[in-house]
């Protein structure tokens, strides 16, 4: 697991603690922030997917 993967578990988590607060206490302006969070961990995890991908196609070409 890289460093995007990493960040995108942690906003996510974060984004879904945030999430959940918002809607128990009804803080609509919290549940928006924590939508945003769990957003930017989807693409943080997307970033890290495409890392991957370019990492695994060098080394196939370098075998």
């Amino acid at each position: 697991m890289d460093r995007e993967h990493v960040k995108g578990a942690a906003d996510k988590a974060k984004g879904a603690i945030k999430e959940g607060a918002g809607k128990l206490t009804g803080d609509k302006d919290l549940e928006t922030q924590g939508k945003i969070d769990k957003a930017k961990g989807s693409i943080h995890n997307a970033a890290g997917d495409v890392k991957d991908a370019a990492r695994n196609a060098a080394d196939a070409v370098k075998k």
